[in-house]
């Protein structure tokens, strides 16, 4: 399967976010800010971009378990996909909820909660390596018998259904509550507020948190993120923060039974010695603040243009991957994530990302030529790549230079 439904679906979910905009102008809210939605769609495109590498992890070895040590034959009836549906949907539950108690995993699932706003754009908010801790979990399922592919379509078709419950547009959904997932419901589980932390994991049915003890209702709004904000649009740094924590903490902790503990006890564990567990700290509404990188629109607009071309070359690469060597998909990964990591930091004014756009307005146009001409590709491209060139450094030239002046 050369294309996943999550990448074929890529149209639909920015048709959703652009309805969902509507709506947030027609009920005057304010449910987007530009950098923190960059910064969500930039995490899916690493995610999606690392999956191209992973995959042996999550397709690669349950493909193996189904193979060779398979227990049962099973006939695809009616029955074998309810029952490969619900045992999806077990297994996803088990997953996502060790993934919030463990503290290791959790820095695989905690790039998907960092953002303190709750849109569309959220739900493609996605860890590149939580497919490290979570793949083990749909192991079972191979050994009854489910075939690699059919279980690969359903826990897409799972995924998928999780994306329209990220919004606060829709509020309570009556009787559909309580059997399946919902947007009231998912609001709960992304809320930093001590009562809602670590409820509702749910995928597509909210039965096993009920079953399981994990689920909370929604009372009070929630308020979103987490508890140590990452306080950085900066996609790939998001993917590293919660390690680079640990990293440092362990350093702190003497015993070697302690570390062990540290990294399998849940977020927050500390020893005795240095402090005891820290609870998740109670939220203040009226002392609460958003990050926030205030920008001119000059730089909104360059950031919007560069992305949206990003978006465009990220997308027609999905959907051709399988035509590219390993080799050749580590660079364009690599150039990719270079222009989201760029686009992110822009917003945060850091002066290094000066130095990093001006060499990716020269270098990438270069690289277009070069390629257009040694493997005779249309020339056209070669236009394209200097016109390219031509606005983007004419744009960041007169935009570095308005930025320097509103810092002086």
């Amino acid at each position: 399967m050369n294309l996943n439904p999550i990448v074929l679906s890529i149209p639909i979910f920015f048709i959703l976010i652009g309805i969902e905009l509507i709506v947030e102008r027609l009920m005057h809210r304010k449910l987007y800010s530009l950098p923190d939605a960059i910064a969500n769609l930039s995490c899916g495109i690493t995610q999606q971009l690392s999956g191209l590498f992973m995959r042996v992890l999550a397709i690669g070895v349950y493909e193996v378990m189904f193979s060779n040590f398979a227990l049962f034959t099973l006939e695809k009836t009616w029955l074998y996909w309810l029952a490969l549906f619900l045992l999806t949907d077990l297994t996803y539950y088990w997953a996502h909820r060790m993934s919030h108690e463990i503290n290791l995993f959790w820095g695989g699932h905690v790039v998907h909660h960092q953002s303190e706003e709750y849109n569309l754009s959220v739900a493609l908010r996605q860890s590149s390596f939580q497919v490290v801790w979570t793949f083990a979990f749909s192991l079972p399922i191979a050994l009854l018998g489910f075939d690699t592919m059919d279980f690969v379509l359903i826990s897409a078709l799972n995924t998928l259904y999780q994306f329209w419950i990220h919004t606060e547009t829709i509020n309570k959904m009556g009787w559909f509550e309580y059997v399946f997932n919902t947007p009231s419901h998912h609001r709960v589980h992304h809320g930093r507020n001590p009562k809602y932390i670590d409820k509702n994991h749910a995928g597509s049915l909210i039965i096993w948190d009920k079953m399981f003890g994990t689920f909370q209702p929604e009372e009070e709004k929630p308020t979103y993120g987490i508890t140590k904000p990452i306080h950085s649009w900066n996609a790939v740094w998001a993917n590293f923060d919660h390690y680079a924590t640990m990293v440092r903490e362990m350093k702190m902790i003497h015993s070697w039974r302690n570390k062990i503990k540290y990294m399998f006890n849940k977020p927050g564990w500390f020893p005795d010695e240095l402090g005891g567990y820290r609870p998740a700290p109670e939220v203040a509404p009226a002392r609460y603040q958003k990050y926030v990188t205030p920008a001119p629109n000059s730089l909104n607009y360059y950031v919007l243009f560069q992305y949206t071309l990003c978006l465009l070359g990220t997308a027609l690469f999905l959907f051709n991957q399988s035509k590219f060597s390993l080799g050749e998909k580590a660079i364009i990964a690599a150039a990719i994530s270079i222009v989201v990591v760029n686009c992110g930091v822009l917003f945060e004014h850091k002066p290094w990302v000066q130095v990093s756009e001006w060499l990716r307005i020269f270098v990438y146009p270069c690289a277009l030529v070069i390629l257009t001409t040694v493997l005779q590709w249309p020339p056209i491209l070669i236009g394209l790549a200097l016109s390219y060139f031509v606005i983007s450094a004419a744009w960041f030239y007169m935009l570095s230079k308005q930025v320097n002046a509103i810092k002086a």
